[in-house]
């Protein structure tokens, strides 16, 4: 174990013997049940989960860039439900890479963690090579920047295929400022792309998660049957697509590398 001052740590959680819980400057950051891997104790992460789920046949194998890694809760997940998958992992902190390899399960088969940095990685990427690219990178609770912006939006398409999905965790407080810019973004270059979130957070009631998906193709995200999944979860959700999502985005303005000081 180590302090929140010395580095990331995993804690046992105390209401189910196999779960653990990886913090990260004293911030939870990822959970894993060690024994179970399709057990998804995040309402967030069952939501980007929800669209791995119906981003392709089940079962069917993908090729997916995971950027931002934690304790690899969602490539064991996709390892577990679609066996055959190759995924590459990104994380930038090697503290956590080791740590998560030393106590952690192995990940599963087709599975390789790369140390790098997220936005490097994707312009290190050859075009069209990710069925999904999930993207989960933060900094001490705060979203980089460098990730956050059109150009960035612009070389995640040009590494998926066709019918390739991205998902976005975004974390945000009332009134959602952030968020509205970001589905902003993804907007200026994905022709598809719809939010998930709690339905407390879309009225402004609580600081959390929100997810964001969007694809290449105009029509391609599942947005009946996410809805569907979302209003069943045991946190329930909402799915805005479409003009309930214009109007949620308002006059929100893309992020830029020039406006966000990128460079």
């Amino acid at each position: 174990m180590h302090s929140a001052a010395e580095g990331p740590e995993l804690v046992a959680d105390p209401a189910r013997r196999t779960g653990r819980t990886l913090l990260a400057g004293g911030v939870a950051q990822s959970y894993v049940d060690v024994a179970d891997p399709r057990h998804l104790h995040f309402e967030y992460v069952r939501r980007m989960a929800a669209v791995v789920d119906l981003a392709a046949p089940p079962g069917a194998p993908v090729d997916a860039l995971h950027l931002g890694g934690g304790a690899l809760t969602l490539p064991r997940y996709v390892g577990a439900t679609r066996p055959g998958s190759a995924q590459l992992v990104v994380e930038r902190d090697p503290a956590v890479v080791d740590l998560v390899r030393r106590e952690l399960p192995a990940p599963p088969p087709g599975v390789r963690v790369d140390v790098a940095d997220a936005r490097a990685a994707v312009q290190a990427a050859p075009a069209q090579a990710y069925d999904l690219v999930l993207a989960d990178v933060y900094r001490a609770a705060r979203m980089p920047g460098h990730v956050a912006t059109v150009e960035f939006a612009a070389e995640v398409a040009r590494v998926l295929r066709p019918d390739g999905i991205l998902l976005v965790n975004v974390t945000d407080l009332p009134p959602l400022v952030f968020t509205r810019a970001r589905v902003a973004t993804l907007r200026a270059e994905f022709a598809d792309v719809c939010l998930l979130a709690d339905r407390r957070m879309l009225r402004g009631r609580r600081y959390g998660n929100l997810v964001l998906a969007a694809a290449r193709r105009p029509g391609r995200l599942p947005v009946g049957r996410l809805a569907t999944r979302a209003a069943r979860d045991p946190v329930p959700g909402q799915v805005l697509h479409g003009a309930a999502l214009d109007e949620f985005v308002g006059g929100a303005r893309p992020g830029t590398d020039a406006a966000l000081g990128v460079g």
